[in-house]
This record gives C-alpha cells, sequence and structure tokens, in this order.
C-alpha cells in the first residue's frame, strides 16, 4: 500500500454528528434538520456559497461573522498532529471531504493541516460528493496511483463500501460506534499500530 486517504468530518475532525443544527437552531429553533440541510446539500456541492447558505437559512447581518462564530465550535482531534507525521513516513497521505469548500479551507488553514496532505479534494470544490466513485477517481488521479495502492478511512460504511467497490483496502474510523463487519480502528494511534509494524 503507497497511500492513505482520510476523510475530514469524524476522523481529523471531532464531533462527527456536527454542530451545524444546534448552531443554527440558537437563532431559528423551528428550522429542521431537513430545512437545514436541504440548502447544506447543495451547498455541499458547489451550488450555493457558504454565506449565501446562511442567507438562505435566514440569517442577516455580518454573515462572515455567524459563519466564523460556527466554524469556530469546530474541534480537531489533536491526536492527528502526533500521528499523521509518522504515517507519512509510510504512506502518501490523501484527504477527501464532503465540506463546503469555503468552511473547508477555513479549518485546513485554521488547523494548519494542509502540508500533511499530497492531495486534498473537497466536495464543494470538485462539484461531486462521496460515496460518487468520480471523486475517488479525482482523488487516484492526483495521487497517480490505482485503487489497489490505497487504504480508504472513513467513520461511514457507506463511504467505505464504495472505495472498497473500486479496489481500495478501507478502514472504518468508529467515532460513532456503529457494527462494523471490516478492519475497525477507534484512534489514529489505532490507524498507526494496524497500518505500521
Amino acid at each position: 500500500m503507497r497511500a492513505l486517504i482520510l476523510d475530514m468530518y469524524g476522523v481529523v475532525i471531532k464531533d462527527p454528528e456536527g454542530g451545524l443544527l444546534p448552531f443554527i437552531n440558537r437563532t431559528f429553533p423551528n428550522l429542521s434538520r431537513e430545512d437545514v440541510y436541504f440548502h447544506w446539500k447543495k451547498a455541499n456541492v458547489g451550488e450555493l456559497s457558504s454565506l449565501e447558505l446562511f442567507r438562505n437559512l435566514g440569517f442577516q447581518g455580518d454573515l462572515d461573522k455567524i459563519e466564523k462564530e460556527y466554524l469556530d465550535t469546530i474541534e480537531i482531534d489533536d491526536s492527528f498532529y502526533e500521528f499523521a507525521p509518522i504515517l507519512k513516513k509510510h504512506y502518501h497521505l490523501a484527504l477527501i471531504s464532503n465540506d463546503l469548500k469555503e468552511w473547508s479551507r477555513y479549518l485546513r488553514d485554521k488547523f494548519k493541516i494542509n502540508d500533511y496532505f499530497d492531495a486534498i479534494t473537497v466536495s464543494g470544490e470538485f462539484k461531486i460528493k462521496k460515496p460518487d466513485m468520480q471523486i475517488f477517481m479525482h482523488t487516484l488521479d492526483k495521487l497517480g496511483l490505482k485503487a489497489s495502492d490505497c487504504i480508504y478511512v472513513d467513520d461511514r460504511i457507506y463511504n467505505l463500501d464504495a472505495a472498497e467497490s473500486l479496489g481500495m483496502d478501507a478502514i472504518l474510523f468508529n467515532s460513532r460506534n456503529v457494527q462494523y463487519h471490516g478492519k475497525t480502528v477507534f484512534s489514529f494511534k489505532e490507524l498507526a499500530d494496524l497500518l505500521i509494524d
């Protein structure tokens, strides 16, 4: 195996369920999950900007400030900083994230993680999201590798199934405490222990 491809939310970033709905419900308690994610799904594939998302949900005023307030509720798994350099000695590292392009850039800059990755693919920029095969193929092209050269790590089983169907090895980063038939880790330490002799 030559490359390790990581998901962002639920792997590198903590709180896999995300705090978006609770954040929005502080201002708009009557907005349902369906109301919010109708607009979020469009922004997630680049059909809306991040500020248009907030505007469509009813926010007014300084949308940049509101957005930053939301993004600053998001935390990284600090153990990433300890184990990413160790993993990088053995593998090319890549990132595939279903995310708004503006949010991904902000968080990657804030947490200073861009330099850990040889390839980064974000659904809001690519306009296609996991589990669509094309987002995986795009990342393989960036890496110059075949699927069989890669290990894919995600907290969502349907994304792992998509990666496996292409020929990647798959590992569940089990931040959601779900049942899974395949390889499972609960931390970056366990991931490093599994992958490095």
